[in-house]
């Protein structure tokens, strides 16, 4: 079991939050939500996947990865609301099968990669190769990301500097063909899905395109943010909140 995690708020809270990370970054990317969440009585937790935040990892399968997550649903662990970025989203999709199923769940996937064509997984390795080996310092990314927070910029940094080399280089290699929009179709009884896709235009970055969402499938919710980036934990952390069901307040 991965015992590489951040936790937020008390282990006595009534609900509970497990937040996935997408590639090459770190369970400390979730700070912004996870203090949301945190405020409205949630304990949270975000684990480290594989191969990050100085994890070692060889086979980078999306079966592997949720394999090494199942331990955090032991002993009968639920949650409320499970919230995954780009690379958890189809993690996630592969966790499935395992959640509790007498548990009413929300899954949110924020802009997660569902299909990637042979173009994209190569320029997908390139890119993310590269951004473990020449680590942006947060002031580069303040600079290309003006929404973002002096804070999340360093998390970006940190997340990447920490990221093994490995994951991109093999990541793409062992998950051909990629594709996992189908496992949005077979959805538990007891899960609400819902896919928040970034802005489709170009220079948002979105890497989660409507048309790849299947269409009219029960408890499954999909909404686009417009102007809204790849990156929606840092832009816009409300859009996230707005998807978690929370009490209503009492008249």
């Amino acid at each position: 079991m991965s015992i590489s995690a951040s936790q937020w708020g008390s282990p006595n809270a009534s609900r509970r939050a497990l937040l996935i990370h997408g590639l090459t970054m770190s369970s400390n990317s979730w700070e912004s939500v996870a203090q949301l969440l945190v405020a409205e009585g949630f304990f949270v937790i975000a684990p480290n996947l594989l191969g990050h935040a100085w994890r070692q990892g060889s086979d980078y399968r999306m079966s592997v990865f949720a394999e090494d997550l199942r331990p955090y649903f032991g002993m009968d662990t639920s949650y409320d609301v499970i919230i995954a970025h780009s690379l958890g989203g189809p993690i996630t999709l592969s966790l499935l099968p395992f959640l509790p199923k007498e548990k009413e769940t929300t899954i949110i996937l924020v802009d997660p990669v569902l299909e990637l064509s042979s173009e994209r997984l190569e320029a997908g390795e390139k890119q993310f190769l590269n951004a473990v080996v020449n680590v942006k310092t947060p002031d580069e990314h303040m600079a290309e990301n003006p929404a973002w927070s002096r804070s999340d910029c360093e998390l970006r940094t940190l997340g990447a500097s920490m990221c093994n080399r490995t994951v991109p280089e093999r990541l793409f290699r062992h998950n051909r063909p990629w594709s996992f929009s189908g496992l949005c179709r077979n959805i538990p009884t007891n899960v609400k899905l819902t896919v928040l896709a970034s802005d489709p235009n170009p220079g948002f970055g979105a890497r989660c395109y409507l048309e790849q969402v299947p269409r009219n499938v029960e408890r499954l919710n999909t909404r686009v943010l417009t102007g809204i980036g790849h990156w929606i934990q840092f832009e816009c952390p409300g859009a996230i909140m707005d998807a978690v069901p929370l009490p209503r307040a009492k008249l």
